[in-house]
């Protein structure tokens, strides 16, 4: 009996210091992401393109304090526009040969939301215990902690974020496609700050360790006028 205290007691302690170093990387990550900062900022404009399979696509990512988001990436004279107005999201892709807005469910609902800068990912995640700390990983030569984000209904991802500056500069996941299951890597580099807001202006995206495309942020705005008319397209 007294060894089986021992143990549950061992474990317990275990748990929580697992919880407390948890709960240092998320306070780590929203001072190197200056969280606080994000709260007085109205608006957010990125101009940038996005290059994949030798195409660029020039991009402009739109964001509205709270959860307004639009992005545009033009490609052939063409936009292509994908909308979340803080209720329902949108998108409109004339390169399907259709002109009309079609109701965003699901992933690709969420693909859009996650694109809002104002919203803290991990702290969200934190807060709905979707979240476990797996250890401690390399990425390009430096330590980083390996967080996984328990998705309901899907794939794991695994998010690092490096232990000196409390940035995420990798993560990863599995995805399907055409019936394969594949690999994906992302990694965030080159972070700036402009105006106290903090982002990689490089995105790398690779699948089954080949580079599949990469984001690039050129310009950086912030408290541009923006109608909420922009965040609606139906």
């Amino acid at each position: 009996m007294k060894k089986l205290i021992l143990i549950c007691a061992a474990l317990v302690a275990v748990t929580f210091v697992n919880a407390q170093s948890l709960e240092t990387i998320i306070k780590q990550y929203a001072t190197a992401m200056n969280s606080d900062k994000l709260s007085s900022i109205k608006t957010i404009k990125i101009t940038g393109k996005m290059s994949a399979m030798g195409m660029e696509m020039p991009m402009v990512m739109q964001m509205k304090n709270p959860d307004k988001v639009r992005v545009t990436y033009s490609f052939n004279g063409m936009e292509m526009i994908s909308v979340f107005d803080g209720v329902k999201g949108y998108a409109m892709n004339p390169m399907t040969g259709s002109t009309e807005p079609v109701e965003l469910t699901g992933s690709q609902l969420t693909q859009v939301k996650n694109n809002n800068i104002f919203t803290n990912q991990l702290q969200e995640y934190y807060k709905n215990k979707q979240l476990t700390l797996e250890g401690v990983e390399d990425v390009d030569g430096k330590p980083a902690n390996k967080l996984k984000v328990n998705v309901e209904g899907g794939n794991p991802i695994y998010m690092f974020v490096d232990k000196g500056t409390g940035l995420i500069v990798k993560s990863t996941t599995k995805a399907e496609q055409m019936g394969t299951t594949m690999d994906v890597e992302t990694y965030m580099t080159d972070y700036t700050d402009t105006k106290g807001v903090i982002l990689p202006k490089k995105t790398i995206a690779k699948m089954n360790g080949m580079e599949a495309g990469v984001i690039s942020f050129d310009v950086i705005e912030i408290d541009v006028p923006m109608d909420d008319a922009l965040f609606k397209i139906k």
